[in-house]
């Protein structure tokens, strides 16, 4: 009798590589991408208190992104997250 073991890991190894599932891909940190990924992070934060701040610096974050200063950008989009997540 053949073990169920064995066989699982033959087929395991024998799975070629384009069948095996490709890992999702985080955008590199200073790129224009992941500033847009922290803006969809940020409109679904659930946070109400300090709102406004949160939208100002969503403000800010987002013109120095599409201004092509995107490490400044970021730094203000992970500030505007960061207080959003914390208010919820």
């Amino acid at each position: 009798m053949r073990n169920p073991l064995l066989i699982l890991a033959l087929a395991t190894l024998a799975t070629p590589v384009w069948a095996q599932p490709v890992p999702q891909r985080i955008p590199p940190p200073d790129s224009d991408a992941y500033c847009q990924s922290l803006l969809v992070r940020i409109s679904t934060a659930h946070g109400h208190g300090h709102a406004e701040m949160v939208s100002q610096l969503t403000l800010e974050g987002e013109q120095l992104c599409a201004n092509g200063q995107s490490r400044r950008g970021i730094a203000k989009l992970r500030r505007a997250l960061r207080i959003a997540l914390t208010e919820g």
